[in-house]
């Protein structure tokens, strides 16, 4: 019996001894079949981040993870690649499941409300920042990674190589979450039109400067306008494109920094301070205050009317009429379509689409038709203010999944965003997270195919662009008021005034609630006393601050633009 046991032991140590040097040939395998030459780091140190994974994953082989994010294409390429590949790397299974990102939001709220672990990592947008930081039932990855996850924290992770850390990093100086994906919502133009001497000649002797990317709001309405209605290639086409169906991904299209590129708010990078770009603000503390003017905030203000009121004159006048009974998704592939000039507010998650061969868009070459570049900012904008919103997909450990599952899900979210991985994975979905893949020689080579994302990416304009901030206490509660106030302002049903009064207020509601119950310690809400416009705007004057401004009586500036080429190049100086 005793020679039995001993055989039996000392084949499991076989087979267990076997399995690790399995691990490192399934790393190889991996390496030459789908990594290939798309990594910043030599073969040599992809072999040694793989087998820091495959040794650091031994205690966990066996184990089954269930991991969340929304369904784009990074991770889509993460959930059928990248999963399969972890299991025969590290012995680790991955479901890595696809779902809406409302959905996710949802799952993520649940397990926070219940305690019930339904599932071990997820990928959630770095908006959640402030909800993370006051509800603190997510974990502090900073603590983590010095404790309990520590033994499963890769020393190749570089923290400094992300570049999207700022956004996920608390009041408190703790990271929350590890950044996964990142795109932003840009300026898109048809290059080709753009530089077509027939609408050059038409277009400056129409309004008496040239035409080119817009600088400001009054420049893309006047370009809307001109293109509008207009003969290009034997159609007629459209001077602008977005959407307007009272649907929750209305709320996106506003909470994602749309009033920030009207001047709303306060300045400051990452985020307005002391008002953000929501119309919260906050005290020293970083306790929120109010929404409304009347309590010193700005979501009701003349720089957010300004907003929704050019968005339904823009979506009315310029658009293409079924745009107004569109969501977020059905809008997306129009530009594809061939009959829209420029878009305002275009999120880069839609550039591998964008280029598919064969489109009208494209050249037979394989280059674009259209650039993006920087998004025009409104009357009310200042310089030292963000200009527009990135869309941060951060893994979260929640404090409610057991500690071996966690670190099991700890260990495939950095392979998923390891050095070894991280470049191909972004040639795949067209996101950057790592500076060093950023600078990396191919996405040089590729950057003429990709209209301007990898210019913009290295420029210093990215900075301005930003998720939401630590001002939203609580963003799953708070942001589905959006689209429900804005729909009515969209339907007809309620004045742009009368809709963000009625947000501001609702979003009131809710930091009452959350002041009341107390459940957020000295960072929950504080209302202020109320005053008129007049005494708040002063008091932000009086501390060196803007919000909320005063309204601008004449909200038609002088319009401005600038050459495409010519901004790369002071980009590239």
């Amino acid at each position: 019996m005793r020679k039995q046991l001993l055989t039996t032991t000392a084949v499991m140590l076989l087979a267990f001894t076997g399995s690790a040097f399995a691990g490192m040939d399934e790393a190889k395998q991996f390496l030459d079949s789908e990594v290939k030459d798309l990594s910043t780091l030599s073969r040599a140190d992809q072999e040694k981040e793989m087998q820091w994974f495959v040794d650091a994953a031994k205690p966990f082989a066996g184990m089954d993870i269930k991991v969340v994010s929304e369904t784009i294409t990074a991770h889509e390429y993460e959930s059928k690649v990248l999963a399969p590949a972890f299991e025969k790397i590290t012995g680790i299974k991955v479901t890595h499941d696809l779902i809406g990102e409302g959905d996710v939001v949802e799952k993520l709220q649940t397990q926070m409300q219940s305690g019930e672990n339904i599932y071990d990592a997820y990928v959630n947008d770095s908006d959640l920042i402030g909800t993370h930081w006051r509800y603190q039932q997510a974990r502090s990855l900073t603590k983590w990674m010095a404790n309990e996850g520590k033994d499963v924290t890769n020393p190749m992770l570089d923290l400094k190589d992300f570049i999207g850390t700022s956004f996920t990093t608390a009041p408190d100086g703790d990271l929350y979450q590890l950044p996964d994906q990142q795109f932003a919502n840009l300026y898109w133009f048809r290059y080709d039109w753009f530089n077509d001497e027939k609408n050059k000649a038409d277009f400056k002797a129409k309004y008496g400067y040239d035409l080119g990317v817009p600088v400001n709001w009054s420049a893309y309405e006047d370009i809307a306008e001109f293109f509008t209605g207009r003969d290009v290639g034997g159609k007629k086409v459209f001077g602008h494109m977005d959407y307007g169906k009272k649907d929750p991904s209305l709320g996106w299209r506003f909470t994602d920094a749309w009033l920030s590129m009207a001047g709303n708010g306060d300045k400051g990078i990452p985020n307005g301070n002391p008002v953000d770009e929501w119309g919260i603000k906050v005290d020293a503390n970083s306790r929120p205050v109010g929404s409304c003017v009347a309590r010193g905030g700005d979501t009701n203000g003349p720089a957010a009317v300004y907003s929704i009121q050019k968005y339904l004159d823009w979506l009315n006048a310029y658009a293409p009429p079924a745009a107004q009974g569109m969501t977020f998704g059905e809008a997306g592939p129009v530009p594809a379509q061939g009959e829209v000039a420029q878009q305002i507010f275009w999120y880069t998650v839609f550039t591998a689409d964008m280029l598919k061969a064969g489109t009208s868009v494209m050249n037979d070459d394989g280059t674009p038709k259209w650039r993006m570049a920087p998004s025009p900012h409104g009357v009310y904008w200042k310089d030292g203010m963000k200009l527009g919103y990135q869309d941060v997909g951060s893994w979260t450990l929640l404090k409610s999944t057991p500690d071996d599952r966690a670190k099991a899900a700890w260990l495939y979210a950095q392979f998923v965003v390891s050095k070894t991985i991280d470049l191909k994975k972004s040639h795949t979905a067209i996101s950057f997270v790592r500076q060093s893949t950023l600078d990396d020689k191919s996405f040089t080579d590729r950057a003429p195919k990709l209209g301007g994302l990898v210019e913009f990416y290295r420029s210093p304009a990215r900075l301005q662009w930003s998720p939401t901030g630590t001002n939203v206490p609580d963003y799953p509660k708070l942001a589905q008021l959006w689209w429900q106030a804005i729909g009515d302002a969209s339907s007809g049903a309620k004045t742009a005034q009368e809709a963000m009064d009625s947000l501001c207020a609702e979003q009131e509601k809710v930091l009452g609630r959350l002041e009341k119950a107390g459940i957020l310690g000295d960072i929950g809400p504080k209302l202020a006393e109320e005053h008129d416009l007049a005494y708040w705007n002063a008091d932000a004057v009086k501390n060196g601050n803007l919000a909320p401004q005063l309204k601008i009586e004449n909200e038609k500036e002088k319009p401005m633009t600038v050459n495409y080429d010519e901004l790369v190049k002071s980009w590239q100086k």
